[in-house]
C-alpha cells in the first residue's frame, strides 16, 4: 500500500521566500518530503529505527546519521560540516533514548540551490521526521539572515544575496522556548547585530512553525 502524499504551499509569507512542501513521496525511507523555498529545493528520506552496527551502536540512545548530497558530484568537505550541524540539530530534538541500540539516518538530497541551503535542510529534515513519526521533544526549523555593508538585514537570502552580504548567518530554533539549537555564521557582525538576527530568526520560525502545522492538518484532515 502506497504511503498517502500530501502536497502543501505557503502563498507569500511575509519576509521568507515562498514555501512548497510534500511529504511520503518516496516509498522505501520511513518518513520522506520535499521542501521547496524559493527556488531552493531538497528531498529527504529518514530510514529508522532499524538495527545497527555493532561498531557504531550506542547503548542508552540510538545512533543518528545525517548524509547529505549535492546536486553534482560527491560529498566535500561543506557538505561534511552541514551534516554535523543538521545532525547536533536532530540530536537536540530527537527523542533517541527511546530507541537504545538502533540507528537513525538522514539523508539529504540537494535538488537545487538557489540560497539558504542550510536552513532549508534543516526544514526538510524535521518535516521529514514528522513524516517517519519518530518521537521529538519539540520541532526545529533553520531561518537565514544575511547583513550588507550599511547593516540591513535580509531573511531568506537569495545565492546573489548571500554573496553580496557582509555576514551570514543561519540558526537553528526549537518551538517550544525558541531556543537556539544551533549557529552558524560566515562573515563578521556585531554583538547587537547578532542579537538582531537572533530576533528576526525567532519571527521568522513563527511562520515556518504555523506552516508545519497547517501542513499537518491538511494532511491528516479526513475532510
Amino acid at each position: 500500500m502506497e504511503r498517502e502524499q500530501k502536497r502543501f504551499e505557503s502563498g507569500d509569507l511575509p519576509a521568507l521566500r515562498r514555501i512548497v512542501c510534500e511529504q511520503g513521496l518516496l516509498s522505501r525511507p520511513d518518513g520522506s518530503a520535499s521542501w521547496m523555498q524559493g527556488d531552493t529545493s531538497v528531498l529527504v528520506g529518514v530510514y529508522g529505527p532499524t538495527e545497527v552496527k555493532v561498531s557504531k551502536e550506542i547503548y542508552d540512545k540510538a545512533t543518528l546519521e545525517v548524509m547529505l548530497k549535492p546536486k553534482i558530484g560527491l560529498p566535500g568537505v561543506y557538505e561534511r560540516s552541514r551534516e554535523q550541524m543538521i545532525k547536533k540539530t536532530c540530536e537536540a530534538a530527537v527523542l533517541g533514548t527511546l530507541h537504545p541500540r538502533s540507528s537513525i539516518t538522514i539523508v539529504l538530497q540537494v535538488v537545487t540551490d538557489a540560497g539558504s541551503l542550510l536552513s532549508s535542510s534543516l526544514n526538510a529534515t524535521c518535516v521529514g521526521l514528522m513524516d517517519a513519526g519518530l518521537p521529538l521533544n519539540s520541532l526545529f526549523c533553520g531561518v537565514t539572515c544575511t547583513l550588507d555593508a550599511e547593516g540591513n538585514l535580509t531573511l531568506d537570502p537569495t545565492t546573489k544575496q548571500e554573496k553580496e552580504a557582509r555576514a551570514v548567518l543561519t540558526f537553528a530554533i526549537d518551538s517550544t522556548e525558541k531556543k537556539v539549537l544551533m549557529s552558524n555564521t560566515k562573515g563578521t557582525c556585531s554583538v547587537e547585530e547578532l542579537q538582531q538576527c537572533i530576533t528576526a530568526s525567532q519571527r521568522a520560525a513563527d511562520t515556518i512553525f504555523q506552516f508545519y502545522q497547517d501542513s499537518a492538518h491538511r494532511k491528516y484532515s479526513k475532510w
